[in-house]
Order: structure tokens, then sequence, then C-alpha cells
């Protein structure tokens, strides 16, 4: 049977001597499979649903500690506020600027782009990530 992606990271945490606590069980299985970038404030709110007493600041450090040890990635892409992505996989997103939903965008757009010669000298690019700012479909609709 495959390993699923509560359970990978379960072993990932103790593998870093790191604590399996029911709360971040909880913040795991939401995000399990999650493609909606939620925000802090969003996993708070569907957690507390079935663990009532998981505080904010849980949530956080959760989150913080598996960005840590690259389990999941912050989206910055709304200035507002942070989101997260359980797919660490390399890729790229797209955000409505009316709503603020985030799409993920798998295509290879780095091999297109060119830091300008002046800063290239300067730099070791390491890797580039392409945020698309747009109008989703349901709000253009509106």
């Amino acid at each position: 049977m495959k390993e699923g992606y509560t359970e990978r990271i379960m072993g990932r945490l103790r593998e870093e001597g790191l604590k399996v606590t029911p709360q971040r069980i909880a913040v795991l299985r939401y995000m399990d499979g999650n493609r909606s970038h939620p925000s802090v404030e969003e996993i708070h709110r569907e957690v507390s649903t079935v663990f009532p007493t998981i505080s904010l600041a849980t949530v956080y450090n959760t989150l913080d500690t598996l960005e840590k040890i690259g389990e999941v990635q912050a989206v910055t892409i709304d200035p507002s506020r942070k989101h997260y992505d359980p797919d660490t996989r390399p890729h790229h997103h797209l955000m409505c600027t009316d709503c603020h939903k985030i799409a993920d965008v798998f295509a290879d757009y780095v091999s297109l782009l060119r830091v300008p010669e002046g800063l290239a000298s300067q730099f070791r690019v390491a890797g580039a990530t392409v945020h698309f700012l747009g109008v989703c479909r349901d709000c253009s609709e509106k």
C-alpha cells in the first residue's frame, strides 16, 4: 500500500526529532491533497471544526515547522497574507486579483528568463518563481 501524505510527513517529523502531536496531525490531514493554497486563518478555521482546542499559534508554528523541513511552501503572491501549498515540486502560481484564489502553474518559464548582465555577475541564481496576476473566470462573470 502506498504511503499517504499525512503518514509520510509524520515519518519525516519523527526523522527530524520533532513531536507528532494531535494538532500537527490535524493540520497535516487538512493539507493532504489541498489545492486551494489556504492561509493560516483558513487552515485554523477548518481544523478547529474537528479539533476545537487548536490555537492559531499552533497552526502558525506547525506550518513554520513544515516549511523549515521542506514539506510545505509558503506562497507570498498575496501581499495581505501567506498561503501554504503542500505541493513542493517546482512550480509557479497564478492569483486572481479580485478574490485571491491561487492556482498552480506547472510550466518551465525559468529557462525563458534571463537575469540582466549587470546583476548576473553579482549572483549565482539558484532558481526562480513566476507569479502571474489576473482575474479568474468566476470574478470576470460577476
